[in-house]
């Protein structure tokens, strides 16, 4: 008898037909000659209802022993349910336990945990329905992210998370170092160098090596883990987290937010047609909402204004708010939330920043003073997307470097790019964990990612 997933049963599996599930007990609920079980397989947040009769050979020494926790399998006919918000039952011909799971110590006895309280538990969190649905919805919004690239003619690049190049110049990396010698007996000799000959540190983004292949196959992306050695232990930081960077050959600044407004409202399209069972929980338990604020991404095109009229608006706003606002200074989260919150109620673009507060990689506009950079801002979260055009000439890139005293040595192949054959091109990032954030309503960014690494925490 070939294993049915619960998911594909409640959509798809005819009635009376044998069937065999395996799963984890959720709950049990004893009657006077039968027992009702509630099993979940992690496919989809429903449970399938098992009707465990008191003539099973086991059911004293087996079913009636059973507890939340506890990973079963469960043989027996699929039958129509009398029961209202359920349209099939299993009925029980056989039912083993592959393991037990003790009430007295099991940590998920209770049907609600604070989230805090799951986070020390991160092994068993995606038991819960909360941790499951997000688990579920991130894998489906991956598949998503590959889709809408791969549906446009991008080219995957998996970029090194080992490098020696830091992007965006801030420094907060970790470093990676090993000996370059190890003794049979697994002791380290002293050296004088590091493995790779020169320090190296765990990549903050893929976007300088992505862009290499950029200037070659013209449109490519790539996915995945980043990180930053910054000290913030704020419900909007990661010292790990995972990036969606296209870069793309030929492409200004228009272009480059043209594709970053449509991969949104893709992803968000998505989400509301492909994970509907799933988002319910957060709609109906965080935020009752939900659904019109994500429908409401898609419905009209993004604002978009300049820095210079966002500091406008922000200083004739008469709010008193935390960071002081002046022209030359960063928009801090308060900023970003209240333009795109109070004044325009929808996503906005911002433009033309500042050169001095952007990396030195953003293509200086012709007054001088700013760059080609924009970023995404979304209600209730602020950014969550950063891009620019990239500088291709080579003179003024070389300027830049010099502003900064970058060493020319370490970005002597990024500016080979320059050198043949430049071209314009355009980029952004996207950090997937604030957009899990933003879809599913979460307040803190530890919940939407498997095993959250922050400051003094790295359980796993």
């Amino acid at each position: 008898m070939q294993n049915k997933r619960i998911k594909n049963i409640l959509a798809t599996e005819p009635l009376k037909q044998k069937i065999e599930v395996r799963g984890w007990l959720r709950t049990r609920r004893d009657a006077r000659d039968f027992s009702f079980l509630e099993i979940n397989d992690g496919s989809c947040l429903a449970n399938l209802q098992v009707i465990a009769s008191s003539a099973l050979g086991n059911y004293k020494d087996i079913v009636l022993k059973l507890h939340t926790g506890c990973s079963v399998l469960v043989a027996g006919e699929l039958r129509e349910s009398p029961a209202k918000g359920q349209t099939v039952e299993l009925h029980a011909d056989k039912i083993e336990v592959y393991g037990w799971a003790d009430p007295e110590s099991y940590p998920l006895q209770k049907k609600r945990h604070s989230f805090e309280f799951l986070r020390n538990i991160a092994h068993l969190r995606p038991r819960t329905n909360s941790l499951g649905a997000i688990a579920r919805i991130r894998s489906s919004l991956s598949y998503a992210v590959h889709q809408f690239f791969q549906d446009q003619g991008f080219i995957l690049v998996h970029t090194p998370i080992i490098t020696t190049i830091d992007c965006e110049g801030a420094g907060e990396m970790f470093r990676v170092t090993a000996p370059l010698h190890i003794r049979k007996d697994n002791s380290q000799e002293p050296i004088d160098s590091d493995f790779f000959g020169k320090p190296a540190n765990l990549t903050v983004s893929g976007q300088l090596q992505a862009e290499v292949y950029a200037m070659a196959m013209g449109n490519v992306y790539t996915f995945g883990p980043t990180f930053r050695a910054e000290n913030s232990n704020t419900s909007r930081h990661l010292a790990e987290f995972w990036m969606v960077e296209p870069e793309m050959a030929f492409c200004d600044l228009t272009e480059n937010m043209a594709l970053a407004e449509s991969f949104l409202k893709y992803l968000v399209h998505h989400v509301l047609e492909k994970d509907a069972q799933d988002m319910s929980l957060f709609a109906n338990f965080i935020d009752k909402k939900l659904f019109a604020k994500l429908e409401k991404v898609i419905e009209k095109p993004f604002t978009r204004i300049t820095y210079t009229e966002a500091v406008d608006i922000l200083q004739k706003s008469n709010k008193n708010f935390e960071f002081p606002v002046r022209w030359g200074t960063d928009l801090q989260a308060e900023h970003e939330r209240y333009i795109c919150e109070n004044v325009f109620d929808q996503p906005v673009f911002i433009t033309d920043y500042p050169k001095d507060i952007k990396p030195f990689y953003m293509r200086v506009n012709a007054d001088g003073k700013t760059v080609a950079a924009m970023d995404l801002l979304l209600p209730g979260l602020g950014e969550i997307i950063g891009g620019s055009q990239r500088e291709e000439r080579y003179d003024v890139l070389v300027a830049r470097m010099q502003e900064l005293r970058l060493n020319f040595e370490e970005y002597r192949w990024y500016l080979d790019l320059r050198a043949f054959g430049t071209a314009p091109h355009s980029g952004f990032g996207l950090g997937f964990e604030r957009f899990l954030q933003f879809v599913t309503a979460m307040n803190n960014i530890r919940e939407v990612i498997p095993f959250p690494r922050t400051p003094g925490s790295a359980l796993y």
